[in-house]
């Protein structure tokens, strides 16, 4: 029998247990001001004020005290490309300028397996860097791309999702695949990677554009072998792109329609952006349980519009946040959230920081279908919680100390924060990044 390992983590602990804006669920969270966790073998065993945790320690229990920061569970990015992380920052007209001139190209590079390997080291250790714990992940359409992300993100122990992506048509020859390769290649990496250590695969058709009648089925296909994996893809991001898809499935009512029609809207399949649907689609969306992966900066970056997250709330749709780098403008998700409360704010909706904070963490993981496992500090959860510093920088130090309630708190990081206010990163009850 394994000897049982235990760990204390004190802090300011703010966890949720629900939407807190929900008015059926509000006051969905539990926040302790002197609070602690009591960890066995990288799960969390207790959570609660820091004198009944430590009381129920073992003896000699060591301790990673985080006395006047705040503790969070790790932050989940629902929808990042890996293989665009040095094109962050590259100007574009719009979106379908920006992949001609600087995705496909960058994409390219990923037939090399070594280069893989190496941007997606780099890749985990920024999302580490960040807060980010797990996220939901796009290749290339090389396999290779995703054997090397996987080999990397296994090394680190981290809780990821990836796949490789579907494109046979309307793209440069260089990234084509056949309806048969794709089938094929996406089988081999499932046996090789799915449910292996914290890692799953995701069935990933880039955008219909780009994937023809036939790799359509091939992913519904799969998708019916595999009726519990994630179905991750790009929806209604920029009119253009709506337009032309109108122009290539004229048989189907809406953009969302031709995903429906090939039976990829289900729980824990996730589409980025979302932004240009109407009242129908959004009640489908909420109807299958599929999730919208709200992108704030990239929406803005490229121009592309502002996601309605009122309406989709409304309507009762599932909404995670995501940096979606390279198109997206930063790896933090606190940057990530600033945007998307000035989105909502645009759109006649007000986030509150509670219901940020929840979004990126239990609404996350709930999106991701892994809140059974992640998001918050329940008995059994796995362990990956982050630390927040509240004097980072001079300014949030000095607007901290004016700060009466938690949710001034919280509002000043995800206003004023992004990678500097992360002070360390936990994988496992393991402190696999920590500010120097």
């Amino acid at each position: 029998m394994t000897q049982s390992t235990f760990q204390l983590v004190r802090g300011d602990i703010l966890h949720f247990l629900d939407d807190p804006d929900d008015a059926e669920t509000a006051g969905g969270y539990q926040y302790f001001a002197d609070g602690g966790l009591l960890l066995e073998n990288g799960r969390v065993l207790r959570c609660g004020p820091w004198r009944e945790v430590v009381a129920a320690a073992p003896a000699a229990t060591p301790c990673s005290d985080h006395t006047g920061h705040l503790i969070l569970p790790g932050l989940v990015d629902t929808h990042i490309h890996y293989p665009q992380t040095d094109i962050i920052a590259s100007p574009g007209r719009n979106l379908l300028d920006w992949l001609e001139r600087y995705a496909f190209p960058a994409e390219r590079q990923f037939a090399d397996a070594a280069w893989a390997s190496e941007v997606a080291g780099f890749f985990c250790d920024e999302l580490l860097r960040n807060g980010t714990t797990t996220a939901l992940v796009f290749g290339t359409v090389h396999p290779q791309s995703v054997d090397a992300f996987f080999e990397v993100a296994q090394r680190r122990g981290l809780r990821m999702v990836a796949g490789k992506v579907m494109m046979d048509r309307h793209c440069p020859d260089f990234l084509a695949d056949t309806p048969q390769s794709s089938y094929d290649d996406s089988k081999r990496l499932i046996d090789a990677w799915h449910g292996v250590d914290r890692l799953e695969y995701a069935i990933t058709p880039r955008f219909a554009i780009t994937s023809s009648d036939a790799q359509m089925a091939v992913a519904a296909a799969l998708a019916g072998e595999h009726p519990d994996m994630m179905i991750h893809s790009h929806l209604a991001e920029n009119m253009a792109e709506v337009a032309w898809v109108k122009e290539l499935f004229p048989g189907s009512r809406s953009y969302l329609d031709v995903y429906d029609r090939y039976g990829l809207l289900r729980p824990r399949a996730v589409y980025a952006h979302c932004i240009h649907l109407d009242a129908s689609d959004r009640q489908r969306m909420a109807e299958s349980g599929a999730t919208a992966a709200f992108c704030p900066t990239s929406n803005l970056f490229l121009g592309s519009g502002l996601f309605d997250l009122g309406e989709a709330l409304a309507a009762g749709m599932q909404v995670g946040i995501a940096t979606d780098v390279g198109g997206g403008s930063s790896f933090s998700m606190l940057r990530t959230l600033a945007a998307a409360y000035q989105v909502a704010q645009l759109k006649g909706t007000l986030l509150p920081s509670l219901r940020a904070f929840y979004l990126a963490t239990l609404g996350g993981a709930r999106a991701l279908g892994m809140d059974h496992a992640i998001g918050n500090f329940q008995p059994g959860q796995e362990a990956d919680f982050i630390v927040l510093d509240p004097d980072c920088t001079p300014l949030l130090a000095r607007r901290m100390a004016c700060a009466e309630t938690l949710e001034e708190r919280l509002f000043l990081w995800l206003t004023l924060g992004d990678d500097r206010a992360v002070k360390a990163t936990y994988i496992m009850g393991e402190a696999r990044w920590r500010r120097p």
